[in-house]
């Protein structure tokens, strides 16, 4: 498709409203007289009146697909909604063969031909926000979001920044009705309002006072801390520190943050360091009325950070529930290092062991190893090394699998024997012996370390993955999804997104598990190994093209992989890996 000269375009700013039909090509191998039939049934009863109602104009239908514009971005969203909702009700559960659509909408200038189709920029931003839109939802980028909220009555998701192929600058995604049949996608990607399994909490990121913007990670270290002593408490309901991450250096009232992560209360606080000396300030606040519970300041000496994190603990547990006994909070506290320099160089690396990059990997080990050489005996440095090389395991990075899976498992039960009931560490330990096959032990540590902390969000996010490995993926989805639920902007919730992808491609839902996956690479796009069950996907959803295409770029980052490389790295049932070879063979991988 040819882009119009200026000589025979108009420009002009529009709304454009891009959807398509999700698993069509699906939809027409299994009935292609029956799928055209109710496609122009679609066209007719459902779209056209609706485009009509809310002043739009149809431009174009492509096969599946098809563009509106709209004047107004609040057209267009009514529109979108209205069309779902009516999609949903005609061609919906009772039927069949449901239809679902996906819908994109952008605001931008774009260009008009003498035929009345529309290019540009405008256009390209709805159709990328369209693909990114689950099955029943709309997508929309930021300049309709600004333009409709306060003026719709709608509830909006905020998805943070994406950057789309072909589009120069990032573009901020808000979600609405992101859809799912509940049945295939139990709980919600990220809900609002308050929780109601006990006190809710989120910890926000300290601001770092002081002169030397290298304290930025040891005012990181104290959150990351004191969310991991709130977290052992079963009555409490406590965000991940990935999701509050979220929000660091930005300028969000309180009332806000409480209705996205929907928690009760918030701590916020601030570090300052000078040579030996600390300072830490914490407030903390009822997130419904934006009131002061507590503000409270704390000094002392650096190597007394960790008693100050235990009374800042102490005082948010005392104001929300007083009935908490000292004992407990006794039991929350972590093992600590002795060397404060061994704790610095772990907190540096937290931020690599989490990006799941190559690079990223080999920077968290070195860090890592340098903390080990100052304390040998450091849990928590121990059980983070060991998830590292499990990474390179998982992620088709090892050169040598057998030496990387005895010493993930050995450096993951020394860190368990040192610390046997630290959530985080049994949680390592789990993931270790999950990557090693050994699922029956895997489920007990993981098992365990969910009965000490139920907030963590990668304890569950680690079950999922186990149940995925033994052919239980409803029971996989239901845990992403919890997972999610604790941390809603985790920048490691792609993971989650892929986990439910291969819990639909396990169960045979080969449209929806390549939407889940293409979903979790549009939010990290970095990880080219998502396309080593991505392909396949694509492939046995009946979309070669996408397969092949998937394939080329899993090459570009894996030259010369081939399929046995990636069985061996997985560790999902043969019957499965079967069925991911098959796919990789259709795509056009070498054995």
């Amino acid at each position: 498709m040819s882009s119009p000269s200026d000589h025979t375009a108009q420009r002009r700013l529009a709304a454009v409203l891009a959807a398509d039909v999700v698993g069509y090509s699906g939809l027409m191998s299994r009935d292609e007289e029956g799928t055209l039939s109710r496609l122009r049934d679609l066209r007719r009863q459902v779209i056209e009146p609706r485009i009509h109602s809310h002043h739009g104009r149809l431009v174009k239908t492509i096969g599946d697909g098809f563009l509106i514009e709209f004047a107004s971005p609040v057209d267009a969203v009514r529109c979108a909604v209205e069309l779902q909702e009516a999609v949903g009700a005609r061609y919906g559960k009772a039927d069949a063969k449901p239809l679902q659509l996906r819908v994109g909408i952008n605001l931008g200038d774009i260009m008009v031909e003498e035929d009345g189709d529309i290019f540009g920029d405008g256009v390209n931003v709805a159709a990328r926000l369209q693909k990114l839109a689950l099955p029943g939802g709309i997508c929309l980028s930021g300049k309709v979001y600004d333009e409709v909220r306060g003026k719709l009555s709608y509830d909006f998701d905020d998805l943070g920044e994406h950057r789309f192929k072909n589009i120069g600058q990032p573009i901020r995604v808000f979600c609405l009705l992101e859809g799912m049949d509940t049945a295939q996608r139990p709980g919600e990607r990220r809900p609002s309002g308050s929780h109601t399994e006990g006190p809710s909490i989120a910890v926000l990121p300290f601001v770092n006072i002081s002169k030397d913007p290298e304290q930025e990670y040891f005012a990181d270290g104290i959150v990351e801390d004191i969310i991991a002593a709130l977290s052992r408490f079963k009555s409490f309901f406590v965000i991940a520190r990935n999701s509050t991450f979220a929000y660091k250096g930005r300028a969000v009232s309180v009332q806000q943050i409480g209705r996205e992560l929907g928690v009760r209360y918030v701590l916020e606080g601030s570090v300052r360091r000078s040579g030996p000396r600390i300072r830490i300030t914490a407030q903390l606040v009822d997130a419904s009325t934006g009131v002061h519970l507590w503000a409270e300041h704390y000094d002392g000496l650096a190597e007394d950070v960790f008693d100050l994190q235990d009374q800042i603990t102490a005082s948010v547990v005392g104001s929300i529930q007083p009935s908490i006994r000292t004992a407990e909070i006794e039991r929350a506290r972590r093992k600590r290092p002795e060397n404060l320099d061994a704790y610095d160089l772990v907190m540096r690396a937290l931020p690599y062991v989490w990006a799941l990059e190559f690079e990223a990997n080999k920077e968290a080990a070195r860090l890592l190893d340098k903390a080990l050489l100052l304390e040998p005996g450091y849990p928590l440095a121990i059980a983070l090394a060991a998830w590292c090389r499990g990474q390179r395991i998982v992620y088709n990075w090892s050169k040598n699998l057998q030496e990387d899976r005895r010493e993930t498992l050995r450096q993951a039960q020394m860190a368990a024997g040192l610390a046997h009931d630290d959530p985080f560490i049994l949680t390592v330990l789990g993931a270790a012996l999950t990557i090693t096959r050994e699922f029956q032990r895997a489920a007990s540590m993981l098992e365990r370390a969910l009965s000490q902390d139920p907030n963590s969000a990668w304890a569950w996010n680690r079950s999922g993955w186990l149940h995925n490995y033994q052919d239980d993926p409803e029971v996989a989805i239901q845990h992403f999804e919890r997972s999610l639920r604790l941390s809603p902007f985790d920048p490691m919730a792609f993971n989650c997104e892929m986990g439910i992808g291969c819990a639909h491609f396990i169960a045979k839902r080969y449209d929806l598990a390549a939407q889940w996956q293409a979903k979790a690479l549009m939010s990290k796009p970095n990880t080219t190994w998502i396309h080593r069950t991505l392909a396949p996907a694509y492939a046995l959803a009946g979309e070669p093209d996408k397969a092949r295409e998937s394939v080329g770029e899993l090459m570009k980052g894996y030259p010369g992989i081939r399929i046995i490389d990636i069985l061996q790295a997985m560790a999902f049932s043969p019957e499965v890996m079967s069925r991911f070879a098959e796919g990789l063979r259709q795509a056009g991988l070498p054995e």
